[in-house]
C-alpha cells in the first residue's frame, strides 16, 4: 500500500509568513533519502502560481498553482495574517482536498485559514496562544485548545506558534514511518525528536537561567539511565533543589510532571528499540525501566497500539 505521506503541497498566498513557510519546506521538502528517509513529492502552491507578497517585504514566485493540491495526500497551510481575507480559490481547494481524504496541517495562524474553510467545525484545534481567543471568537464551532503544541484531530492537525509546526510535522513523519525516521529528520534539523502535542506551548512565568542549567543535566542523566528508578526526591537532589521547587520548575519548563516526562521518554525509547532491534518485549521493557506489563500499558495509552503491533508496522 502506498504510504499516506508521500506527496505534500504547501499553500501560500499574500501575507504568508516566511519563517513558517520555510519551516514546512525544511520538514517535507528536503531530500534526505541518503539518510534513509523516504522521498516526498513536494510543492509550494499559490493562487495562479504567484507572485505572493510575503511578510517582511519579501515576494515569492511559486512553481505551482492550486491545482497541484489535487495530487497531495498532505496539504499544509503556513501562517498568514489572519486579518487578510482568505482567497475563495484557496478555500475551495482546501475543501476539495479534505473531501477526497487528504490530511490537512496548519502552522500558527494557518488555523484561521482551515477554520475559514469550515474544516475545524466540531473539532479541537490550536494556534499561537496570542491568537487563540480571536480564533475562538471568530469560529465558535471550533474548540480551541490554547495551551498545547499541536492537536491531532485525525484528518486535520493544527499546531501552535512557529517552531511547534516542526513538532507537528515530526509527529506526522512518526505516524507514517516510525520513530527512527522522525529522529533522523530531527537530527538533521537539530531539534528535539519528540515533543508531545499536549506539552505546554509557552511558560507561564520566566524560568531563571540557573534553573535551566540545573535541570538540563538532570534530564540528560535520566535519558542515559532510563532503566533505573526515578522519583521526584532523587531527581531534586541531583538538581540541588527541594522536591517542591524541582516539581514546580520542571512543570514550568516541560509542561508536564516529572513522572509523566519519564514515562514519555521510556515509551519513546521503547519505540526506537522495537523498530531497530530484535529484543523481546520483556528485554526492551527492562532496558527502559518497565516490566513487560507496564510497557504494554503505557505504550498502548501513548500510541494506541500494543508494542507487538507497533513492531509489525515499523520494524526494520
Amino acid at each position: 500500500m502506498e504510504p499516506m505521506l508521500s506527496n505534500v503541497a504547501v499553500i501560500a498566498y499574500d501575507s504568508v509568513a516566511p519563517f513558517e513557510l520555510g519551516l514546512l519546506c525544511e520538514a517535507f521538502g528536503q531530500d534526505r533519502t541518503a539518510d534513509g528517509v523516504p522521498p516526498i513529492d513536494f510543492a509550494v502552491c499559490a493562487p495562479g502560481g504567484g507572485p505572493v507578497r510575503m511578510k517582511l517585504g519579501l515576494s515569492l514566485q511559486a512553481t505551482h498553482g492550486l491545482e497541484r493540491l489535487a495530487q497531495a495526500d498532505l496539504v499544509a497551510v503556513a501562517a498568514h495574517s489572519y486579518d487578510v481575507p482568505v482567497p475563495d480559490d484557496v478555500l475551495d481547494a482546501l475543501r476539495a482536498a479534505h473531501a477526497r481524504g487528504a490530511r490537512i496541517l496548519s502552522v500558527c495562524s494557518g488555523a484561521f485559514v482551515v477554520a475559514a474553510a469550515g474544516l475545524l467545525d466540531g473539532l479541537e484545534a490550536t494556534t499561537h496562544w496570542m491568537y487563540a481567543a480571536e480564533l475562538a471568537r471568530r469560529y465558535p464551532r471550533v474548540t480551541v485548545v490554547p495551551e498545547v503544541l499541536y492537536v491531532d484531530a485525525g484528518q486535520v492537525v493544527t499546531s501552535a506558534g512557529s517552531a511547534s509546526g516542526l513538532d507537528a510535522s515530526l509527529h506526522l513523519w512518526r505516524q507514517e514511518y516510525g520513530a527512527a525516521v522522525a529522529s533522523t529528520i530531527a537530527r538533521r534539523m537539530v531539534v528535539p525528536p519528540h515533543r508531545d502535542g499536549g506539552q505546554a506551548q509557552f511558560v507561564a512565568r520566566p524560568v531563571a537561567a540557573c534553573d535551566s542549567e540545573a535541570l538540563g543535566p538532570v534530564l540528560d542523566w535520566v535519558l542515559g539511565n532510563l532503566d533505573q528508578p526515578h522519583d521526584v526526591a532523587g531527581l531534586a537532589r541531583r538538581a540541588g533543589m527541594s522536591p517542591r521547587t524541582f516539581a514546580r520548575r520542571f512543570r514550568e519548563e516541560t509542561g508536564c510532571t516529572p513522572h509523566a516526562w519519564v514515562i514519555g521518554q521510556r515509551v519513546r525509547r521503547a519505540e526506537e528499540l522495537l523498530e531497530t532491534t530484535e529484543s523481546s518485549v520483556e528485554q526492551i521493557a527492562a532496558r527502559v525501566g518497565f516490566d513487560a506489563a507496564a510497557l504494554r500499558l503505557h505504550f498502548g495509552r501513548a500510541r494506541g497500539v500494543s508494542p507487538q503491533q507497533y513492531r509489525r508496522t515499523f520494524a526494520r
